[in-house]
């Protein structure tokens, strides 16, 4: 049975079941897989021809095993990609030459987090109904993974849902996905602050849950929950078998916000795909790529742009890359984390370290008018629209590409639709919303605003779970 470690080395190891209703470990850090699960080249290759779902259930199930039966697991699956509304669930488009977008977008919230959390929705739905067991779900959205998370559980029976967004600060499409939604366990809290504020607030939720007065457990959605890595690294691997990996490596580039979906990216070359190159693609909120490239980490005052997604000045899950960086030191990682989130000092990683992480990563930065300019261009070139956050990916990948004769892949993260100020700005006509979607904009709206005051969100959740 796969057992999972802290990152910071003072929390007990735990199964994937405990993992999955635990969010932050109790020493602070972050959860990852104890030893990770490798497949040989000849194993990925004979995964070839199997259609998504089957192939997730090859990649997860070793994270899983022991928790959730082999055949559960392969019906929530099948359930899960069967509802996304094309049939490759994952589609490659081609943009030229070995350079590709991986289309994230076909669930039905039109975006990539809808991979992680539709599978994690009913994986909690089928561990809580066998301990007979009722949760809470707290989590801070900057847009896309509010939507998911409740599209994910809105039908679970024994989950309520509290979702905080930044009030003003997420696109219209964004916002009704979340606020749209009908159910009695579904709760919208538009708080009066902006993306970082809404984090720390759950982070310190999760350090003191007394608020849920013994009651229920505090259960995360965000990325920095295991089960939502676990199941990003699969597109990683649906892709390249489609441009014929493993035999041939393959590059990424990553629109990257909290780390998460580049992270499944890294585990995906330690379990044995041949991933040469991935990119950390980035706006003008960029203390990953000043990281990378200067050696300088320093939290700068979030900047509000034209890709909301991105719009976070701390990247949670860099985390989990450290501990690998600094030989999953524990004790090391926790002096390097008290200093790093402590916002006040410039800090600088041990250079061997980062080394470490150049053999494999590189960053690129992309403000507004770059991000307009690259989607003009490869409507121009292509007659494809990109979303604002690709368009940031496949600029940041033709700028620092190591090599063009190997496929490069830009994870293409949400349906332009989403975004209407970078498509107008761009100078395009809005797309249609896709069919599922195309009465959003009049249904009714539920959410309530609140301040940026703990105290208020905590009473607001007890009240509304034990009112």
């Amino acid at each position: 049975m796969m057992k999972y470690i802290s990152t910071r080395g003072e929390a007990p190891e735990l199964t994937f079941e405990e993992v999955l209703l635990t969010g932050l470990a109790v020493d602070g850090g972050l959860y990852v897989p104890k030893e990770v699960p490798t497949f040989s080249k000849e194993e990925i290759e004979s995964w070839r021809d199997l259609p998504y779902a089957e192939l997730a259930h090859k990649v997860i199930y070793p994270f899983v095993e022991g928790c959730v039966d082999s055949d559960a697991l392969a019906k929530i699956l099948s359930e899960v990609y069967g509802g996304f509304a094309h049939k490759a669930v994952a589609p490659l488009q081609q943009l030229d030459h070995n350079e590709y977008v991986l289309e994230l977008f076909h669930g039905p919230t039109l975006a990539f987090k809808d991979f992680a959390l539709q599978t994690l929705g009913r994986l909690l739905d089928y561990v809580l109904e066998r301990r007979h067991e009722k949760v809470v779900i707290m989590g801070a959205t900057s847009g896309d993974t509010g939507s998911a998370a409740i599209e994910g559980t809105k039908a679970c029976k024994n989950v309520d849902i509290f979702i905080l967004h930044p009030h003003g600060k997420v696109s219209e499409v964004q916002r009704r996905q979340m606020t749209t939604v009908t159910g009695d366990n579904i709760y919208n809290i538009a708080i009066e602050g902006n993306f970082d504020e809404a984090q720390d607030m759950v982070k310190a939720s999760f350090g003191d849950q007394s608020f849920l007065k013994g009651e229920r457990k505090l259960v995360a959605v965000n990325s920095i929950n295991w089960a939502r890595i676990m199941s990003q690294i699969v597109y990683y691997f649906y892709s390249a078998l489609n441009l014929g990996g493993p035999v041939r490596p393959m590059a990424y580039s990553v629109p990257t916000g909290n780390f998460g979906d580049i992270f499944a990216g890294y585990m995906a070359k330690k379990m044995g795909l041949p991933i040469e190159q991935l990119i950390i693609a980035t706006n003008k909120n960029d203390v990953l790529h000043r990281l990378m490239s200067k050696n300088k980490y320093e939290v700068h005052p979030l900047m509000h742009t034209i890709t909301p997604s991105m719009d976070i000045a701390v990247s949670s899950n860099f985390e989990r890359l450290l501990f690998d960086l600094y030989d999953r030191d524990g004790a090391a990682l926790s002096e390097l984390m008290g200093r790093m989130n402590a916002k006040t000092d410039v800090v600088e990683l041990d250079e061997e370290k980062l080394a470490k992480a150049r053999e494999l990563f590189d960053s690129y930065a992309v403000d507004e008018d770059a991000t307009i300019k690259i989607m003009q261009d490869v409507f121009e070139e292509t007659g494809y629209l990109l979303d604002p956050h690709t368009a940031i990916g496949v600029k940041a990948a033709r700028e620092v590409r190591r090599n063009n004769k190997i496929p490069m892949i830009t994870l293409g993260t949400a349906h332009p639709v989403k975004f209407e100020e970078a498509v107008l700005r761009a100078g395009f006509d809005m797309p249609k919303l896709p069919h599922h979607l195309t009465d959003l904009m009049e249904r009714e709206e539920r959410m309530d605003v609140l301040p940026a005051d703990l105290a208020e969100i905590h009473k607001f959740i007890a009240d509304k779970t034990f009112g």
